[in-house]
């Protein structure tokens, strides 16, 4: 993987980003909101994240950037001054695309009651969601709906619950099945890619998907979007049990790199994980008793972040007692070694052999605990 070389660049790769001019622009107007009012905003760019803040002034705000193609955003409006994390997770808050474009957002109370204007990319958005049947988070929200319609007595009932799931899963199924026919009917467009991007999830059909990425138009095909996609459909294959383990390196916490390739000769875990991962924390406890129990008799963990902020990396590594492997290169989402794996969501493994085969992959809690017992005893 390609970690070195690069420190110069990182270097300048600011200031050329301050020397561009920007080219597109966010501007709301949300009521008559003041201080303490803030708005937020976190977008993704060609696989570069960026963040930004802003207080209201009469319910007016503006943001102003440079991007390279389209972005994708999430933006909050803290109310009462409750702060970023309030904003995004309990709050008021929004994600959409946009483009090098004059956008304004307006709204008499908040930005989840917005009108968009000026954005052909929001248009295409808005339409493409239209056709597939709404966002995740509409879903998310229809079902928590549909749950509440039922009494007190219903809520608390197995079997209420149960239905309840059944038609939130058979929504997001019947989403799924048309973003494919979105891909497949409309392979000029942008969220053609954003399309099948989503529905290939982590364990790509390749049958399926393969098709209709190459039938795309090849400058969406080339963008840090298409690329991603390209590498799990290859990694789809390559990270099948049976198959050798792509071969890595990447920085430990000290900056030192580290090979898979040098841990050849051991049973070896490649654990996908980062520190606001709640599931991939629940996990740690095990895994330090299995990598107590067998790491003399030649297991090794490997544990890749998918971090992008050093100190809550290092930070849930000394809480959780996480005494292997630590390595990452802290982009987030976009980190080599998880993009080389096909790694869509944490927690996620790949269990290595000694001679350096895969032998299982999203092993954890028990069903890693009986594999490795298999393997030492």
């Amino acid at each position: 993987m390609k970690i070195i070389k690069l420190t110069a660049l990182a270097f300048l790769f600011p200031v050329l980003c301050w020397a561009q001019a920007p080219n597109f622009s966010l501007t709301g107007k949300i009521g008559t909101l003041g201080a303490p009012a803030m708005a937020y905003i976190d977008y993704m760019d060609n696989g570069v994240s960026h963040e930004d803040s802003v207080a209201l002034v009469n319910g007016s705000f503006k943001f102003t950037g440079h991007i390279s193609g389209n972005a994708y955003a999430r933006m909050a409006l803290d109310h009462s001054g409750g702060g970023k994390g309030k904003a995004v997770y309990t709050g008021d808050v929004i994600y959409f695309y946009f483009g090098k474009e004059q956008v304004t957002i307006t709204s008499k109370d908040s930005l989840e009651n917005a009108v968009f204007a000026g954005s052909k990319v929001y248009q295409e958005y808005d339409a493409y969601n239209k056709a597939i049947g709404g966002t995740i988070m509409a879903l998310t929200k229809a079902v928590n709906i549909d749950f509440n319609r039922g009494t007190p007595e219903q809520q608390k009932d197995t079997a209420y619950m149960k239905a309840v799931d059944m038609r939130f899963r058979k929504n997001i199924q019947n989403r799924t099945d048309k973003q494919f026919q979105f891909a497949k009917e409309h392979p000029t467009s942008y969220f053609a890619l954003v399309a099948l991007s989503e529905a290939a999830g982590s364990k790509v059909d390749v049958a399926k998907v393969e098709p209709l990425f190459n039938a795309l138009n090849k400058a969406y095909r080339e963008t840090d979007m298409g690329k991603e996609l390209a590498q799990r459909i290859a990694a789809s294959g390559i990270t099948a049990v049976g198959n050798v383990a792509p071969l890595f390196t990447q920085n430990n916490v000290v900056g030192k790199p580290v090979s898979l390739a040098s841990l050849k000769g051991k049973v070896v875990l490649v654990e996908f994980w980062a520190s606001w991962c709640g599931p991939c924390r629940a996990e740690n406890p095990n895994l330090v008793k299995q990598y107590q129990t067998y790491k003399d008799k030649g297991f090794e963990i490997i544990s890749v972040s998918l971090d992008n902020v050093k100190e809550r990396w290092l930070e849930a590594i000394e809480k959780d007692a996480l005494d292997w492997i630590h390595v990452s290169d802290l982009k987030g989402w976009n980190n080599e070694v998880g993009r080389l794996y096909g790694v869509r969501a944490v927690p996620a493994s790949f269990l290595v052999d000694a001679q350096g085969k895969i032998i299982g992959n999203g092993l954890r809690g028990e069903p890693l605990n009986k594999k490795l017992a298999e393997i030492f005893n």
